[in-house]
């Protein structure tokens, strides 16, 4: 007989509908009890669902946010105000109004005074006026603003680079070039300090990520000799001041760096630009160097510009293919033409007033050289720089001396563990051109009685 015929003897007999139904029967009884197979699965016993703990759907089980809220109720227990997201009830510079009353305010970065300077606030109106609240798509979609344009021509110049995209935030500004422009292939060197936002754009790209001890050249120099060679592209990440310590990069030899290694290098401005130079134009006046030595030049207008968003200064090659390409500009909507035409119009009075950024950096020398004489830990702030903390050496003590001076007048904001490390929390003062001489004396008095009283306390 042919393989391909099945013989009359090996098909199955037919089934009975009787039969039938006392098998499905059998089968139901069989389910009933726990011990049946499913009809469904071929005879196999119907799989149980896995038990999910309910940590992992229900945020307020969440373990994370579990030990986020212990933390106040160890403040409660001790008897500390929580010193975050006090509301401010008008303009923030040197001073600030908080539940009716005044408090001399070292709690932003308003360098210059200039948001809630009237020329400023006018500019806003204007281009509000004209171009309305948003442009509402991103500037490939919806086109230019006139105001957004210039604001970067503006930028270019400053840096004498060839041009400038301005981004609508500062954060997303580091996350989204450095996770555009990096990818598997190359190597990504920062300073441990960096901001975390170079951190989260480094691990967005997929590169090979490396931090370098703190402004130590000679140990990025023994990374480089290391790793360039199996490497295609490779960025050296470091800040102009670093918004934790105060310190400035030694921006010369970073420089000297990148061209002997043929790597690029990449300026992170935000808490430099404004504060150092004759001019405030930032690192590059501070060490006199080309614009076009540094690569990708990064800053945000939330400080010194007075206004919210990031920018990129660079090559014209570099600002063409990020606003085509880059996802935080190609695919976010473009920055408001009240927040363009704010931080023009607080640049435009930068240049204009030089006097300012004199202001500041003597003020912040004056705090430093005080507290210092007063035995205050002020780390590595340098001079120039408008960041300076106080090292107090514990989270817990840290929010006592912010709650401590907040009684006296004085409003500043602890710095804590995990954002530095625990014999490291601080208090973090931010100074400005609007603080004056006795504002600073004061100030630094206070802290020192108010710091000795807690120390004797906990002893």
């Amino acid at each position: 007989m042919p393989e391909n015929k099945v013989s009359a003897e090996a098909t199955p007999a037919p089934i009975s509908a009787m039969e039938k139904r006392a098998r499905l029967k059998e089968i139901l009884r069989k389910k009933r009890e726990g011990g049946g197979a499913s009809a469904h699965n071929g005879g196999m016993e119907k799989p149980q669902q896995k038990h999910i703990d309910t940590r992992h759907y229900h945020f307020d089980q969440d373990p994370d946010v579990v030990a986020h809220r212990a933390q106040h109720t160890a403040l409660a227990k001790l008897k500390l105000n929580n010193p975050f997201f006090v509301v401010n009830q008008g303009i923030a510079r040197g001073t600030t109004q908080i539940d009716g009353q005044e408090y001399i305010n070292y709690a932003n970065y308003n360098y210059l005074g200039l948001s809630g300077d009237q020329r400023v606030t006018q500019a806003a109106i204007e281009a509000l006026e004209t171009y309305g609240t948003s442009v509402s798509a991103s500037r490939i979609a919806s086109g230019e603003r006139p105001v957004q344009r210039d604001l970067e021509t503006e930028l270019a110049k400053v840096y004498q680079v060839e041009d400038c995209a301005v981004f609508v935030s500062g954060f997303a500004t580091n996350v989204t070039v450095i996770g555009h422009l990096f990818g598997p292939n190359d190597l990504i060197l920062h300073d441990e300090l960096a901001h975390n936002s170079a951190i989260q754009g480094a691990l967005l790209s997929n590169a090979k990520r490396i931090s370098f001890p703190h402004n130590d050249t000679a140990a990025l120099a023994r990374l480089l000799a290391q790793h360039r060679d199996s490497h295609e592209r490779v960025l050296i990440f470091i800040e102009g001041v670093y918004s934790m310590d105060g310190d400035i990069a030694d921006l010369q030899k970073f420089v000297a760096l990148k061209k002997k290694f043929k790597t690029y290098l990449m300026v992170d401005e935000a808490h430099s630009f404004g504060v150092l130079g004759a001019r405030g134009y930032g690192l590059r006046e501070h060490f006199e160097i080309a614009g076009t030595d540094v690569d990708i030049w990064m800053g945000t207008l939330s400080k010194t510009l007075a206004s919210c968003g990031g920018y990129i200064a660079g090559s014209g090659a570099l600002i063409e293919y990020l606003k085509y390409t880059a996802p935080g500009f190609l695919y976010s909507v473009g920055i408001t033409p009240p927040n363009a035409a704010a931080s023009l119009a607080a640049l435009k009075i930068m240049e204009a007033e030089p006097d300012r950024v004199a202001t500041v950096c003597a003020r912040a020398d004056q705090f430093r050289e005080l507290a210092a004489k007063s035995g205050l830990d002020i780390g590595m702030s340098q001079q120039g720089s408008a960041v300076i903390p106080i090292v107090v050496g514990n989270s817990m003590l840290s929010i006592a001396l912010s709650n401590a001076l907040f009684a006296k007048g004085i409003n500043v904001q602890p710095v804590l563990y995990p954002a530095v490390e625990e014999d490291a929390a601080r208090l973090r003062f931010f100074i400005t051109s609007a603080h004056t001489e006795a504002q600073v004396v004061q100030t630094v008095e206070i802290i020192s009685d108010e710091f000795s009283r807690l120390k004797e306390a906990v002893q």
